[in-house]
């Protein structure tokens, strides 16, 4: 998507909250969703450098309770009650990487589908490859189910949450078995 105004600084708001999957950081743009992680060692220097390239310039603030709703949603998901996330994202990447996140929006709970799949709903049957890619960099970790893609065998490949993390996210849904 296309970059803030450079004169104007986004207000980055920043929180994390606790998971059954480890701590979750979450931030928004001037007041909409457009990151959503696990923590890991650099996370922040990392992201700090994506929004940096998307956005140029920005002021980051703690939360004071902006991100409540997201958080019980969140919570309401890992408890097996919410199938559906309803919340104002903004996406920042390239047209390729936002054709891929958009396809994946709609892959239905509980379900899953190929890379293969995402290439095809994308038009590009041959993209299995940088669809993979792409997915690997989603800026919103469960809300845009990309834990729901696994291999044509149907193998749990790569996830950039880790593996685990990945087979208990299905296992939750109900998509594969303990």
């Amino acid at each position: 998507m296309t970059p803030t105004n450079a004169r104007t600084p986004a207000v980055i708001i920043l929180s994390h909250m606790p998971s059954p999957l480890g701590n979750l950081h979450i931030a928004t743009c001037d007041g909409v969703v457009c990151y959503v992680g696990y923590e890991y060692k650099g996370y922040r220097e990392e992201l700090y450098a994506w929004l940096s390239a998307w956005l140029k310039l920005f002021v980051v603030r703690h939360e004071r309770g902006e991100h409540a709703a997201l958080h019980a949603q969140l919570e309401r998901y890992f408890q097996g009650r919410l199938k559906k996330f309803r919340v104002r994202t903004q996406l920042y990447g390239t047209v390729f990487q936002v054709q891929v996140w958009t396809v994946l929006r709609g892959i239905p709970y509980g379900n899953t589908v190929s890379y293969r799949h995402i290439a095809e709903a994308i038009g590009n049957p041959d993209a299995s490859r940088a669809v993979g890619g792409a997915v690997g960099r989603n800026p919103l970790a469960i809300i845009i189910p990309c834990h729901r893609v696994i291999g044509e065998d149907g193998s749990l490949t790569g996830y950039a949450g880790g593996i685990q993390r990945k087979r208990k996210l299905l296992q939750l849904e109900g998509a594969i078995l303990m």
